[in-house]
């Protein structure tokens, strides 16, 4: 009798994880794996997509066991594997105001596709917040680039990428000067070679900034952005939640701070800086209200994160430009994408997956390879290179 209850327990204990189960993976199949939202006025560039990036064209099937915002986040970051590649070529350009970037190049010589170094089509990539050209996504992007036989460029911010700090001035969101001057520098070197920008997080508020303020001088063909805030006091506040301060805010403050600390000589004598107030600040909006916005003359961080902020510069973007965002981004929440904006605007399309995190968008079993966001890119890219001169014009 007794063998009798525990075996009855037993299915019991059973029934309830098979049950379980098939909840979630229906769940899963119908209210996870989504194909992405597309937003757009321009039907020709929206057919454009569809044409040759299949990729939107498809569901996204997220990570099974990590689909929450978060955990597809972290887990992209830890889990992701290096790609093998060939070393960057590195390159320090100086800047008019006697700071300097580090740009790295794989110039992809080898190219069969490309054989022209002159006329060899090119992206120019714009890591995040505290990244550089060594960044998984960065890696990863680069590799698949490369194998398309294009050249790439990661421009990393000052301070970044091995680059020394040479002037108290780091970075911002905001200022586009330094795009400016890169984006010169590799027209003067190649002047015939297309030249695609490619902005993750704040790289991508950057790029944007920089083709809204040069409208068709850009020097672009194209663009894509990634996992990119538009308004900033919305991304703020979602970033200063409990568990997302826990689980980023706070990690990404230190890392700023401790920028600051690794320079620290250069701004100890700085009129406009506390670096003692700087080096307590607890979360990214405090940095920017004691240092960033201080740094580029700012009467307040609000006045910064106004400036900085792109919702409302969609009508200044005259290049072909594809968003690939994620509605769960606890960087960029689907209440501060400006999707009703977009459809007033040719030139943009805003590609929005029900999940995905923040430069997550993890897949398979064990997410240590290739992802959602790397097929879009590749697809967007190789498009662009072989089909917008006759398609998009």
């Amino acid at each position: 009798m007794e063998k009798l209850r525990e075996y009855a327990s037993h299915l019991q204990s059973m029934s309830v994880v098979v049950g379980f189960g098939v909840a979630y993976t229906a769940y899963y199949l119908f209210c996870v794996a989504k194909k992405p939202m597309l937003v757009g006025k321009d039907r020709r560039l929206m057919q454009f997509l569809l044409n040759h990036c299949p990729t939107l064209s498809e569901k996204y099937f997220p990570t099974f066991w990590c689909i929450e915002a978060r955990a597809n986040t972290i887990m992209r970051s830890v889990l992701m594997e290096k790609p093998a590649m060939e070393p960057y070529r590195c390159e320090r350009l100086e800047l008019p105001d006697g700071g300097e970037v580090f740009l790295h190049w794989l110039d992809n010589h080898k190219s069969p596709s490309s054989p022209d170094t002159d006329i060899r089509p090119t992206v120019i990539i714009l890591p995040g917040l505290t990244g550089s050209a060594d960044a998984n996504y960065v890696l990863s992007f680069v590799d698949d680039i490369t194998k398309l036989g294009y050249r790439t460029v990661v421009f990393n911010n000052r301070g970044n990428g091995g680059a020394t700090l040479r002037t108290p001035r780091t970075y911002c969101a905001a200022n586009t000067e330094d795009m400016h001057c890169v984006v010169n520098h590799i027209k003067q070197n190649y002047p015939k070679a297309p030249l695609i920008g490619v902005g993750v997080s704040l790289g991508g508020m950057i790029l944007v900034n920089y083709l809204a303020k040069t409208g068709r001088d850009c020097g672009l063909q194209a663009a894509m952005v990634i996992s990119t805030a538009w308004n900033i006091f919305k991304s703020t506040d979602s970033l200063e939640t409990p568990l997302n301060y826990f689980l980023f805010n706070h990690f990404l403050t230190r890392l700023l701070r401790d920028a600051v600390l690794r320079n620290i000589h250069m701004y100890e004598n700085h009129v406009e800086l506390d670096v003692n107030h700087v080096l307590q600040s607890r979360t990214i909006r405090d940095f920017d209200e004691r240092f960033t916005s201080k740094m580029f003359g700012y009467q307040s961080v609000s006045h910064y994160y106004q400036d900085a902020s792109t919702f409302n510069k969609l009508h200044a973007v005259k290049i072909p430009v594809l968003v690939l965002t994620s509605a769960d981004d606890p960087f960029s929440p689907k209440s501060s994408l400006p999707l009703e904006e977009v459809k007033q605007h040719p030139n943009m399309v805003f590609a929005v997956t029900s999940h995905g995190g923040h430069i997550g968008f993890c897949e398979g079993w064990l997410p240590r390879g290739k992802n959602y966001m790397d097929r879009v890119l590749s697809q967007y890219i190789d498009a662009i290179f072989k089909h917008a001169d006759k398609e998009l014009i």
